[in-house]
């Protein structure tokens, strides 16, 4: 039986707030369009090609992905421009110019120089290449830091001389952003991912080579960044669904939430004030990041409670521990029932599903299925 509303769908199901969606994108949109910078979403959150053409509604159709997986998927879903945003390896490199002999122009990204030589060799056969340098703006996961940037100009020489190869831009991640919780604090990270690039850009064309695309990329940074002037695209990704984390942060308010996770009510323990939820470890992740500015919301806070502060505070493979301060009134949680888990990390926690049930509050209250969009993992 086709599912009508969401007391209808089997537990663990992911459910997307279509309306919470809409405001999500034209925000985000609104915002970079304004600015006069390009937005590129990082579409790793959502990997869904129905999610992906909205958000790239009123722009020019670029996209960022994280896998291969994705690449192919978008691609197939109609995605010419797609920026792979994770360090390429020479073994990737075949799987690169498959896309590219189809007309998709899929970018790759390094910050090493054998690397770099090893694009040069394989482009020597004919086939072509678009190539981002990363740069590490502060975050400390990749890319050249800045403001040595060793290594940039030898990089950028093999990249820009090899027949066929383009070298398209510099690119960073301001991961460093999500441990800021005030608008100053990711203001000034903003400037820090901002000043890293530009400078790498302009390093590159006083050296003579060309820089067309400066990227940055994080949700907060394009929030709160006061200053884009040098940068050409921004690349976000999670504002398209929001978690608790963004909202602490200051990325979003609890309105602005649009994914949860369905469960349901499987246990009573009194004894502990706890109950179980059918969704765990594998539902929800383990991923505690909103921890760091609240820590009482463990992995995940029930949407709607009858207490304040009541999450699932322990994960087992299939079972979530819900808790709380206060006695749980369980008459009001009886077995069987639906409880909704907002997520700390919303990219992934929707990594755990195959697709979204699509629910719509501003119509019905959020209860109706009004559509399923379906979503691609894997690597």
């Amino acid at each position: 039986m086709t599912p009508q509303t969401i007391d209808d769908l089997p537990t663990p199901a992911l459910i997307l707030d279509r309306a919470v969606l809409y405001r999500n994108l034209k925000r985000m949109s609104d915002r970079l369009r304004e600015a006069g910078v390009a937005l590129r979403p990082h579409l790793k959150t959502a990997k869904s090609v129905t999610i992906g053409r909205m958000a790239i509604e009123g722009h020019d159709g670029r996209i960022t992905v994280s896998t291969l997986a994705e690449a192919r998927y978008f691609a197939q879903g109609g995605f010419k421009d797609i920026l792979y945003g994770v360090g390429i390896v020479p073994s990737k490199l075949a799987a690169v110019t498959e896309l590219r002999r189809q007309g998709i122009n899929l970018r790759i990204v390094t910050d090493n120089l054998a690397v770099a030589r090893a694009i040069a060799d394989a482009a020597k056969d004919g086939d072509t290449f678009s190539v981002f340098i990363e740069i590490d703006s502060g975050g400390g996961r990749a890319g050249l830091p800045y403001p040595e940037l060793p290594g940039l100009l030898e990089i950028a020489r093999v990249i820009h001389e090899a027949p066929n190869v383009e070298l398209a831009g510099v690119m960073t991640h301001a991961g460093h952003s999500y441990h800021e919780s005030t608008p100053d604090g990711i203001a000034a990270v903003a400037e820090q991912e901002r000043q890293a690039i530009v400078g790498a850009a302009e390093k590159l064309r006083a050296s003579g080579i060309s820089c067309p695309i400066v990227s940055g990329g994080s949700t907060p940074t394009a929030m709160h960044s006061r200053d884009f002037t040098g940068i050409t695209e921004m690349r976000p990704g999670v504002y398209v669904f929001n978690d608790l984390d963004q909202e602490f942060i200051g990325s979003c308010k609890p309105a602005d939430l649009a994914l949860s996770v369905l469960a349901s009510v499987i246990g009573h323990y009194p004894h502990r004030n706890q109950l179980l939820i059918d969704a765990g470890a594998l539902a929800l992740s383990k991923d505690i990041s909103a921890q760091e500015f609240q820590p009482k919301v463990g992995f995940g806070t029930i949407a709607d409670a009858p207490l304040k502060d009541m999450a699932v505070v322990a994960c087992s493979q299939e079972h979530g521990f819900v808790g709380s301060d206060d006695p749980i009134p369980y008459g009001n949680l009886p077995i069987g029932s639906r409880v909704r888990v907002w997520p700390n990390h919303a990219c992934i926690t929707a990594a755990a599903y195959d697709r979204y049930y699509v629910v719509d509050s501003d119509h019905d209250g959020g209860k109706a299925i009004v559509d399923t969009y379906d979503r691609i993992n894997g690597w």
